[in-house]
């Protein structure tokens, strides 16, 4: 009989004094977390073994930094969010464990490399753009400040969509971004919290004679907790978002299974469970705003459950709960959370309105991240009233009483009370959402200069009157691990040869760059590296779409949101006048540009599909005209995700930020390029302000109105056929539009965006700051033709971004606003 043999690396007996490797613990999981033989793996079976072995090293970290809060008492923050979107895990784990090394050489033993096991993970499907971006940049400066808290929000079975191109159009398809899995979730099966729907409420007298409401019958669904790492960088502390997945709290009805009603059987599960399917569910009909509202108080109910839970077991009175919990609201989705913990504090453990609602207010901060009326969230009265009862009591009962107050401290201004209202009257009364995350908070941020003097000054002037001083900003900021040390390595590395690595958590310190940016040698250097990341960008669309593009061209990148105010429309129309002078004199010289646009429209946002549609007509007709291919590419690159941005931020050379003056609260995609080396071409709109005055006027490209000019232009009787018939480049640009020459088969097919410019008020104003846009890019042109001078403005770009880290906002947050100190960690 043949003796069995052992091996002694995976799994079998090991002497005392064995001490795993990296790659001793990759196969073991290979083996027996993923059942595959360690000595046939394919690629998925290698990134599945990496990835628990680094989830192994980041759990003791966790359960450190876990007791160390417990044991400190400390004060944490809960940052509530509907949406995260935190791009792949691994790379950023093994950056922060300074892991990366080790893995590329040991993967590479094993027969495999580490960028294509990469490629290996989906983008969690957990957010969809930049206030789900700036969520999951503010989870990792709160890892890496050693700062206790944590991150709430939904775990959704699928991401908003995944977004392909057919035949120019944009097609929504099923996002199943976890159907093989995810390593890097834990599930907490055994730890459920029943979160109620429906229902009624009804009063009863306690044994003290006090009238209470309590919230009866309904529907429960049970929130399961699933918990996702967030770790600091190069240090002990380890932190966690913790997302909801709903579960039923029935499984399956077997009486009507057993009478062979198989759907009805388990119809109750899957309606339950629908909770936490889908991010962002279309809201045209009404069972879609119903899953919407429902999906906002899901997520917050058990997130103040998890809250009182920790808070209750230090037996502390709940006039303390604000010395030790602070709750950040992330926009207007989770602003059911004050009527909640109202309900809590009162129905569940006993309180008095007056002592509750102090509480309440100290406890909880608003971010808001619009200046469009129209995108402040409401909620009709009578779905409110029938999804959540008691809230809706709670509600106007928390109206009555801040319009009782304002009452009585300015008597003198009568449609004040309308204005300030947390009910919009009308044929349907509607809950203002803002205004009750407002008046529930002690303190209510803009996310930029611009943005919080328009909040205070126009938006939300009435509640800067009724409560001076809550009103506040904390500028955005993007966070260096990600969106320098990970998506662009080669200039992170040349940046730690020059500098040192401590600008990696001191953003700061990029400011020892600048006397290089007259260095010829260190430009060639820089010129170098981005034309390194703009080649490994071409081989990706080649890729992705089958079009070619020349590294040497000038690269004008637009990636973001499709939206009429992010004025992708204002590119186009300059591409096209770009294509007709070229046409119009094939033999002139031309600076070659390639024109880069991504990014997804909402499904039912129609006029957005078309401008996307316009892209595509546009490009198929520069792309495949030979008088004009050789100086001028147009492409869209479908399904923009994090780490598609993370392939084009660093080859980009030119940053479109052209949205209109007033609109865009922040933006962080500006601060991204311009982190790593782009230019910016932009309006005086967000944080393009902030980044103007970093980075000097005379290394940034500004134009057109500003939002003082747009506001005074609009109230004045705005023309935009003037500008039309003044332009003749402008006319030509927008008449070969609207005769078919980019859709031949339907020559009207874009006939609704021309009539939006030019008679229905051109809102945005694209015509308005066309010329001075047409300009700009001129100077753009001009400046790129000097490769050592444009390389020297690119520099300090970099060199100045050290305010747009979110390690500033998130301390500018933890100071002025949670009053949070870091956490001495262990190790």
């Amino acid at each position: 009989m043949v003796a069995k043999r052992h091996n002694n690396s995976i799994g079998g007996d090991r002497p005392p004094t064995f001490t795993p490797t990296l790659k001793d613990d990759i196969q073991r999981h290979m083996r027996f977390t993923m059942g595959r033989d360690p000595e046939k793996p394919n690629r998925h079976a290698c990134f599945m073994g990496l990835a628990h072995t680094v989830r192994d090293r980041l759990m003791g970290r966790w359960i450190r930094t876990q007791r160390s809060q417990y044991d400190t008492l400390a004060k944490r923050v809960y940052f509530l969010s509907l949406e995260f979107l935190p791009g792949r895990f691994l790379m950023n784990y093994l950056i922060s464990l300074k892991m990366v090394d080790e893995a590329r050489q040991t993967v590479a033993e094993i027969g495999f490399d580490l960028d294509e096991l990469e490629e290996e993970e989906w983008d969690a499907g957990l957010g969809n753009g930049g206030l789900g971006r700036l969520a999951s940049c503010y989870m990792d400066s709160l890892a890496c400040l050693d700062l206790p808290g944590y991150g709430y929000g939904i775990r959704y079975d699928y991401g908003i969509f995944h977004q392909t191109i057919e035949n120019g159009w944009q097609r929504e398809k099923c996002d199943n971004w976890a159907r093989r899995g995810t390593p890097w979730e834990i599930q907490r099966g055994e730890y459920l919290i029943p979160v109620r729907f429906y229902g009624r409420t009804e009063s009863y007298t306690d044994a003290a004679g006090r009238r209470c409401y309590r919230w009866v019958d309904g529907e429960v669904v049970m929130a399961m907790a699933c918990d996702i790492l967030v770790p600091g960088y190069g240090d002990d502390f380890v932190t966690n978002m913790r997302l909801w997945r709903a579960r039923s709290s029935r499984e399956l009805n077997l009486d009507e299974f057993n009478q062979g009603d198989y759907i009805g059987a388990v119809e109750a599960k899957v309606l339950s469970e629908n909770i936490s399917g889908v991010l962002y569910p279309s809201d045209e009909m009404e069972q879609g705003r119903e899953l919407r509202l429902k999906q906002q108080y899901f997520f917050v109910a058990a997130t103040l459950a998890d809250i009182l839970r920790r808070f209750n077991k230090m037996n502390r009175d709940f006039s303390e709960l604000p010395d030790f919990v602070a709750i950040q609201l992330n926009d207007t989705h989770p602003a059911i959370a004050i009527p909640e913990l109202m309900r809590l504090l009162m129905d569940e453990e006993g309180l008095a309105w007056d002592k509750a609602w102090p509480v309440c207010e100290k406890t909880f901060a608003y971010t808001n991240h619009t200046v469009l009326p129209e995108a402040l969230e409401t909620w009709p009265v009578d779905l409110i009233r029938r999804i959540l009862p008691r809230h809706m009591e709670i509600i106007f009962e928390i109206n009555r009483r801040f319009l009782d107050n304002v009452r009585t401290h300015h008597k003198m201004d009568s449609r004040l009370l309308g204005r300030v209202s947390l009910v919009a009257e009308g044929n349907q009364q509607r809950i203002r959402m803002a205004h009750l995350a407002i008046v529930g908070s002690h303190s209510v941020n803009g996310v930029a200069e611009l943005h919080s003097k328009i909040i205070k000054e126009d938006l939300f002037r009435d509640f800067d009157t009724v409560f001076p001083g809550r009103l506040t900003n904390v500028t955005n900021g993007i966070t260096p691990r990600r969106w320098l040390a990970q998506a662009n390595p080669l200039l992170a590395r040349l940046i730690n040869d020059t500098i040192g690595p401590e600008w990696i958590t001191d953003l700061e310190r990029l400011r020892e760059l600048e006397p290089l940016a007259g260095d010829a040698a260190f430009r060639r250097r820089w010129i170098k590296t981005k034309r390194d990341n703009k080649k490994r960008l071409a081989h990706y669309i080649l890729r992705k779409i089958g079009l070619g593009v020349d590294p040497d061209a000038l690269f004008s990148v637009q990636v973001k949101r499709i939206h009429e105010y992010k004025r992708q429309l204002l590119n186009v129309l300059h591409v096209i006048t770009l294509y007709h002078r070229i046409k119009a004199n094939p033999d002139a010289s031309a600076v070659p540009r390639t024109v880069i646009f991504a990014g997804k429209a909402a499904p039912a946002y129609h006029q957005a599909k078309r401008i996307i549609k316009l892209i595509n007509a546009v490009a198929a007709k520069t792309n495949s005209d030979p008088e004009v291919q050789e100086k001028l590419r147009v492409l869209f690159l479908p399904n923009y995700c994090v780490s598609q941005a993370e392939k084009i931020i660093p080859a980009a050379d030119l940053s479109e930020q052209i949205s209109t003056a007033g609109m865009e609260a922040s933006g962080t995609g500006n601060m991204k390029m311009s982190l790593n080396g782009a230019l910016t071409i932009g309006t005086l709109d967000g944080a393009n302000v902030e980044i103007m005055e970093e980075v000097g006027e005379e290394n940034i490209f500004i134009f057109g109105l500003t939002a003082g000019r747009v506001t005074s232009l609009r109230s004045g009787g705005y023309n935009p056929r003037t500008y039309y018939d003044s332009d003749a480049e402008l006319r030509l640009a927008l008449d070969s539009i609207s005769r078919g020459d980019f859709s031949p088969d339907d020559p009207y097919l874009f006939s609704p965006l021309v009539e939006s410019l030019l008679h229905k008020g051109d809102y945005y104003m694209v015509l308005a700051d066309y010329r001075a846009y047409v300009t700009a890019q001129a100077a753009v042109d001009k400046l790129f033709l000097d490769k050592e001078d444009w390389a020297g403005k690119s520099i300090l770009n970099t060199a100045r971004m050290g305010k747009f880290s979110s390690d500033r906002s998130v301390m500018e947050y933890a100071d002025n606003i949670w009053g949070l100190k870091p956490l001495p960690t262990e190790g």
